[in-house]
């Protein structure tokens, strides 16, 4: 296991440090007032909470999960021990925890998980807690363990949390919370874009849909970041690309290298119109990303985090609010 784990992190390579400078006015890429929005890998919302309730309506298990045993609680909050953990660059890095060995996870396509970290205590001695969403880059069939890759961010107190966690420490965890109920062959083709780390979700559908020889969904890949050193999980997708005629990835970067044979810029109406499948009933397309860069594509969630009024790229092109998915 430990092997297969650090040739995982070495197919990741990716630069964080640059991943959240602003380029020129766009601010898709984020300034540093993003980053907190984006240093959970789901694309999810950071919260507070204060005590161990939560207002989060979960997922419920089907009835043909309900038999089997699973290692999350929609409920309560549980303890997984940290195993072991790999350095994919610097600042950024994969953790592994592990459980039941004859247990899966149990999450959903697509969702994701909370985890949390004690901050202190509130006015009241209650002890005050900060959660944030993730998206395991695990297979979500795996069992005994699952798979977190965290960013360390200076000033982030979840990302500074996990900073400190050695093996053996335990983490505490929650969920699953739905974020798209994905059914095999829901749609023939479903187009994807995704900015940064907003990539994690796009990967967990696009590896359930290529797994199953009897899901035929055509997925196509827009994916941006600030360079190529940038790109997260490269290795991987390329790999999925070249070993699965019905997946395609397309790479932009703001920030070329001198070799770059890629797309250059921010995502554009023609990167669109050629990339990804044209309007209609059958398509689905689903958006992740800082979050000037999902105005630009489709507009924000509203702010009561429902998907909100369409806008951006995919409503000039034609797009209804039925064939677009904001994670």
């Amino acid at each position: 296991m430990s092997i297969f784990f650090r040739k995982l992190a070495k197919s990741a390579p990716l630069a964080f440090t640059n991943t959240f400078k602003s380029s020129n006015n766009y601010t898709s890429y984020g300034s540093k007032a993003s980053y907190g929005a984006f240093a959970a890998l789901s694309g999810g919302i950071s919260l507070y909470y204060f005590n161990s309730s939560s207002n989060l309506a979960y997922l419920d298990s089907s009835d043909e999960n309900a038999a089997e045993k699973m290692a999350l609680s929609p409920d309560k909050w549980l303890e997984f021990k940290l195993h072991e953990t790999a350095n994919v660059s610097h600042n950024t890095k994969l953790y592994r925890f592990t459980f039941d060995p004859d247990v899966k996870l149990g999450l959903d396509i697509a969702s994701c998980i909370l985890t949390r970290a004690p901050t202190g205590q509130n006015d009241e001695g209650k002890t005050k807690y900060v959660i944030r969403p993730y998206t395991p880059i695990s297979d979500p069939d795996s069992k005994g363990y699952f798979d977190l890759m965290i960013k360390i961010y200076p000033e982030g107190k979840m990302s500074q949390h996990f900073a400190k966690l050695r093996p053996g420490d335990v983490l505490e965890v929650k969920g699953p919370i739905e974020k798209l109920r994905y059914t095999p062959n829901m749609k023939k083709h479903i187009g994807m874009i995704a900015g940064g780390s907003g990539v994690t979700p796009m990967l967990q559908v696009a590896e359930a849909i290529l797994k199953n020889p009897d899901d035929k969904t055509q997925v196509s890949l827009i994916y941006a970041n600030v360079s190529p050193d940038d790109i997260l999980l490269k290795q991987k997708l390329d790999i999925l690309a070249t070993s699965h005629p019905n997946f395609k990835v397309f790479y932009t970067v703001d920030n070329p290298s001198e070799n770059w044979k890629g797309g250059v810029g921010y995502v554009s109406n023609d990167m669109v119109s050629k990339g990804l499948p044209v309007p209609s009933n059958d398509t689905l397309v689903l958006v992740c990303g800082p979050p000037g860069m999902m105005e630009h594509i489709s507009g924000n969630k509203a702010k009561d985090y429902s998907q909100g009024e369409l806008s951006g790229v995919l409503k000039e092109l034609g797009y209804t609010e039925e064939m677009v998915y904001k994670f």
